[in-house]
């Protein structure tokens, strides 16, 4: 009488192929991240640590030109731009508007972002460098 002998099957799990698919969407990642880039030039100091998230970046420089995501873009146009950038946004209350203001600008420019914010119901948060 022949026995025949049971293969047992192996419970082992290759990792090599879930490694190179870590590895695959950590490139795509790095590639479609959004990169903030703000023009040099000198920002009011804080004594503030906070580190805030980011999302869009509004730049005003001392002559009143607006800049959306390093877009020039007028002020009467700044609402509506928002908005489309907004416009797949579930939950506005995790947008953060980061305003990059010199340290020269009038404060009327950056009241105007603010008051956009508030209409579009999302954060707004001046950009600071620390004190020496």
């Amino acid at each position: 009488m022949g026995l025949k002998r049971r293969n047992k099957v192996s419970a082992e799990f290759s990792m090599s192929s879930l490694t190179d698919i870590i590895f695959l969407l950590l490139i795509f990642f790095m590639l479609t991240a959004n990169f903030v880039q703000i023009k040099p030039f000198a920002l009011p100091e804080s004594d503030s640590k906070t580190v805030a998230a980011t999302s869009i970046v509004i730049q005003v420089d001392e002559k009143g030109k607006y800049f959306l995501n390093n877009t020039p873009i007028r002020i009467r146009s700044l609402e509506r731009a928002l908005r489309k950038e907004l416009r797949d946004v579930e939950d506005r209350s995790k947008v953060t508007i980061t305003i990059v203001a010199q340290k020269d600008v009038a404060f009327d420019y950056v009241t105007k972002i603010i008051v956009i914010a508030g209409k579009l119901r999302v954060n707004a948060i001046l950009a600071t460098q620390p004190k020496s």
